[in-house]
């Protein structure tokens, strides 16, 4: 002890207060924690990201938005759906301000059906309600569906993603017919129902 001074009485902490210790060791271990974390999300996002850009997910496929409709799997004699060797079906349609191209799309019920789908402008949606598909229709790419329709019915198709200032009419219609019907509906090798 100093000379002159009086050494500091230890006095007990009223009732009900948590000691100035406690609450720094508690803040430290709190402070660790959420500086813990942040690593991991910070860590993660780099993995997801390397990740990524060395193997890139699969079935990206590109298509040249410009020519579409002149050369290529999306030239307009062949969209529509069509047999494939393997007993399935395809349906191939183009997205464009304001309609799909073609509008009606006849496929057969309990077949599998694959819906592959471009874009000659800018982003759309494709989506048969009640069904499992949807997805985005970005322009330079092909979205690929696919499904299997238990029973015949008519599904209204709407794009789902706002394209502009037309978007709201922009709706497309897929006929499922029976599978015994569909060979003699579709008598060549594309097809697209009439309205």
């Amino acid at each position: 002890m100093a000379e002159g001074r009086p050494e500091p009485l230890e006095r007990p902490v009223p009732e009900g207060i948590i000691p100035e210790d406690v609450i720094a060791r508690t803040e430290r271990r709190w402070l660790i924690i959420m500086l813990g974390a942040l690593a991991l999300l910070g860590g993660i996002i780099v993995v997801t990201g390397i990740t990524g850009a060395l193997h890139p997910p699969s079935n990206v496929e590109t298509a040249d938005p410009t020519s579409l409709h002149l050369s290529g799997e999306f030239v307009e004699s062949n969209l529509g759906s069509a047999i494939e060797p393997d007993g399935s079906v395809t349906a191939r349609l183009i997205a464009q301000q304001f309609s799909f191209v073609p509008d009606c799309v006849l496929v057969p019920a309990d077949i599998p059906v694959k819906f592959r789908i471009t874009s000659a402008d800018v982003i759309h949606g494709f989506i048969l309600p009640y069904t499992n598909v949807n997805t985005m229709v970005v322009p330079g790419f092909v979205a690929e569906v696919r499904t299997t329709f238990d029973k015949p019915a008519d599904y209204t198709m709407p794009c789902h993603e706002f394209c502009g200032a037309g978007h709201q009419g922009m709706w497309a219609h897929v006929r499922v017919v029976p599978k015994e019907q569909f060979p003699n509906l579709a008598p060549v090798e594309r097809t697209s129902c009439a309205r």
